[in-house]
Formats: C-alpha cells, sequence, structure tokens
C-alpha cells in the first residue's frame, strides 16, 4: 500500500505562486507513475498534470499553459507541483495520486487527501 500527504497549498493572490508536495509512505513510488489533479465542488475531478515512473515524460492538462511544472524526486519519495502566475480559476482542492501516467483519474490506484487552494482576485 502506498500512502499519499499533499502539502503546500493556500490562499495566494491571482499572479501569484505556489509549490505543492506530494509525500508518499508506506512503499516506494520509484516504479509508478504519478499525477495532480483538482476537484472544485459540483465539478468533475480535472487533471492538471502527470509524469511517467522514470520521470523522463510530463503531461499537462491544457489550462497550465506553461505555468505549472510537475516534478518528482524519488530519493525523497515526493511528487512536486510548482504552480506559477495563479488565476482565480484555480481555485480547487489539488490532489496526488500514483499509479498511472494517464490524464484519466480512473486509472490511478492511490489518492492524497487533498491540499486547498485558494487565489484571490
Amino acid at each position: 500500500q502506498v500512502q499519499l500527504v499533499e502539502s503546500g497549498g493556500g490562499l495566494v493572490q491571482a499572479g501569484g505562486s505556489l509549490r505543492l508536495s506530494c509525500t508518499a509512505s508506506g512503499r516506494s513510488v520509484s516504479s509508478h507513475g504519478m499525477g495532480w489533479f483538482r476537484q472544485d465542488p459540483g465539478n468533475e475531478r480535472e487533471f492538471v498534470a502527470a509524469i511517467n515512473r522514470s520521470g523522463s515524460m510530463t503531461y499537462y492538462g491544457s489550462f497550465t499553459k506553461g505555468r505549472f511544472t510537475i516534478s518528482r524526486d524519488d530519493a525523497k519519495n515526493t511528487l512536486n507541483l510548482q504552480m506559477n502566475n495563479l488565476e482565480p480559476e484555480d481555485t480547487a482542492i489539488y490532489y496526488c495520486a500514483a499509479g498511472s501516467s494517464s490524464s484519466d483519474y480512473r486509472t490511478y490506484n492511490y489518492w492524497g487527501q487533498g491540499t486547498q487552494v485558494t487565489v484571490s482576485s
């Protein structure tokens, strides 16, 4: 089993930056692709970014428009998401997931509890 815990969320003004981290425990995630998703109340879970297990390939949702960067540090069992030039529309709960590098949330086996990101205008 893999346990995932997100951190780094918070309140930021539009144009600001946040860095989300996801720390894995239980088993190493080095053999898993990993990803970030987000969800607003009343909306489906939306793909943000993913990275394959080697870290050689990254994938992004179209809305990120070069503002977000996903990275992983397997030595620390950590997944990161650097978010720059944040917009109010980025407000959501952000979830870390492991087990795939797909944009389809149904392909992931493990999920964190989420961290709230709020962007004020």
